[in-house]
C-alpha cells in the first residue's frame, strides 16, 4: 500500500488502460487542443489574478460524453450495469468437468458472451475532497469516494503507522484487526470503534502476516515472530534467511518463503514448541508468494517461475515458467490455480489429463500484479479482487474477467 494508512476499503480504477490524454478529456469534458483549463486557484476559491488566462467555469460535459454514460448504464436493458453473460457456467464448468475439461475449458474463462463490449468510465479521486476542502460538494466533477462500481463503502480510516502497510489480518471470529508496517511495528485495532488498542515493536520491518486459527504470524527479517491470539504466548522462529516475504499453513505446517527458499515448522503440542520440519530447496531467487490447495504447495518466486510441490512428501512435482516476471501472488480456486506477475498478466492454470498443470486463459493489464484475493458477492458469485501497482485494487467477476 502506497499510504501509511490503512483504508478498510481501497480505490477500484475502471478505466481499463486509458491513457492521460484521455483521462484529462474526460475529466474536463473539453478538447484539450483548445487550451481551455480551468484555473486550479479558483476551484480552491483562492485566484486572486484578474484577468485570469484560465477558465473560472467549469466546461459542460460533450453530449458524446453523456451518450456514452448512458449506453453503458443501460446496456443490459434493464438500467443496471452490465454483469457478466451466464453466471452459472463458472460453477457448471468446475463442478460438473470430467476428464475432458481440457478440451473446452476455454470456452468460460475471459468471455462475456454475446455483445460483450463494456463502456468504461474514468472516474478521478478528488485531491481537494481528500485534503477536506473541496468547495463543489455534489457538483464536482471528481470522485468523493474511494471506491467506484456498486456495494462499496469506506468503514473507516486507521492511522498510525508511519511508513508502508506491508500486512493486514482480521482473524476468523475475533473484532481486533492486525497490521503490519515498514516502520517495524505491529498494530492492534478494535474492529468497531477502529481506534489503535496496542503496538508492539518487532525490530524489524514486517515482510508478511497471516492468521491461522488462534495463532498469528508475522514474518521479519531472519525470523516469524508468532503470538497465541488466546493465551498471548509469544514464539519466535528462527531459521529463515533474511526477510521473510510469505507465509501458509498447509497438512499441519507452517511454511515461510524467504530470500534463501521455504522452511517448514510443526508445531509440537507436547513440547508447546514449533519445531523446524523441513526446507524445500529448487527457487534461484526469493520466494515471495505461496498458496496451499489440492494436497499441495504453491510457491512463486522472482526467478519468475512458480513450483508446485507435495504436501505429502515436500518434493517438487512440477515448474511453470510461463510468467517473465516476478510471482507476486497466488489464489487457488476450486480446481484452477490464478497467478499474478509483474509482468501484468493474470494466468490461470487448471491440470492436464496427466495431472501437470497448464495455462488456460491470460489476462492482460496495463500495470503490474501485486495481490490476489477471492471471495464471493452478497449473490454468492465469484470474484476476486487483484491489488495492482498503480495504487488501484481491482475487482473482477468469474470466469467473464469483467471489471465489476
Amino acid at each position: 500500500m502506497k499510504s501509511a494508512a490503512c483504508y478498510l476499503l481501497a480505490t477500484m480504477d475502471l478505466d481499463g488502460g486509458a491513457g492521460n490524454n484521455k483521462r484529462v478529456f474526460n475529466r474536463h469534458g473539453t478538447d484539450s487542443s483548445k487550451n481551455q483549463k480551468v484555473c486550479f486557484h479558483w476551484r480552491a476559491g483562492k485566484c486572486t489574478r484578474f484577468p485570469c488566462s484560465f477558465l473560472h467555469s467549469e466546461p459542460s460535459h460533450p453530449s458524446g460524453s453523456a451518450a456514452a454514460a448512458s449506453s453503458s448504464s443501460t446496456a443490459n436493458g434493464s438500467g443496471a450495469p452490465k454483469r457478466f453473460a451466464d453466471d452459472s457456467r463458472f460453477s457448471g464448468s468446475v463442478q460438473r468437468r470430467g476428464p475432458n475439461f481440457k478440451n473446452n475449458h476455454n470456452n468460460s474463462w475471459g468471455r462475456m458472451g454475446a455483445n460483450n463490449k463494456v463502456v468504461r468510465k474514468t472516474e478521478e479521486v478528488c485531491n481537494y475532497w481528500v485534503q477536506g476542502n473541496c468547495t463543489f460538494g455534489d457538483k464536482c466533477r471528481f470522485l468523493h469516494s474511494w471506491s467506484l462500481g456498486e456495494g462499496f463503502s469506506m468503514l473507516n480510516h486507521l492511522d498510525g503507522h508511519q511508513k508502508l502497510l506491508s500486512g493486514i489480518v482480521l482473524p476468523a471470529g475475533m473484532d481486533k484487526l492486525f497490521t503490519g508496517s515498514k516502520d517495524e511495528t505491529l498494530r492492534a485495532w478494535d474492529a468497531n470503534s477502529g481506534q489503535c488498542t496496542g503496538v508492539i515493536n518487532l525490530g524489524g520491518e514486517v515482510g508478511c502476516m497471516i492468521s491461522e486459527g488462534l495463532w498469528l504470524f508475522v514474518g521479519i527479517p531472519n525470523a516469524v515472530k508468532a503470538w497465541n491470539t488466546q493465551t498471548n504466548q509469544e514464539f519466535s522462529l528462527s531459521g529463515p534467511a533474511g526477510q521473510v516475504y510469505a507465509m501458509i499453513v498447509g497438512n499441519g505446517l507452517l511454511f515461510a518463503g524467504s530470500q534463501e527458499g521455504i522452511l517448514a515448522w510443526k508445531f509440537n503440542a507436547v513440547t508447546n514448541s514449533f519445531e523446524p520440519a523441513a526446507s524445500l530447496k529448487g527457487h534461484t531467487l526469493p520466494v515471495v508468494s505461496l498458496m496451499v490447495g489440492a494436497n499441495r504447495l504453491y510457491s512463486g518466486s522472482m526467478d519468475h517461475s512458480i513450483k508446485v510441490w507435495s504436501l505429502e512428501t515436500l518434493q517438487c512435482l512440477q515448474t511453470l515458467t510461463e510468467h517473465t516476471n516476478v510471482v507476486m501472488s497466488l489464489l487457488c480456486w476450486d480446481q484452477f490455480l490464478l497467478s499474478c506477475s509483474l509482468d501484468q498478466t493474470i494466468k490461470v492454470w487448471v491440470a492436464s489429463e496427466n495431472g501437470n498443470l497448464e495455462v488456460t486463459y491470460t489476462h492482460n493489464e496495463e500495470h503490474g500484479m501485486l495481490n490476489l484475493r477471492g471471495m464471493h458477492d452478497l449473490e454468492s458469485k465469484p470474484v476476486f479482487l487483484c491489488a495492482c501497482n498503480d495504487n488501484y485494487v481491482r475487482l473482477y467477476e468469474l470466469p467473464s474477467f469483467s471489471e465489476g
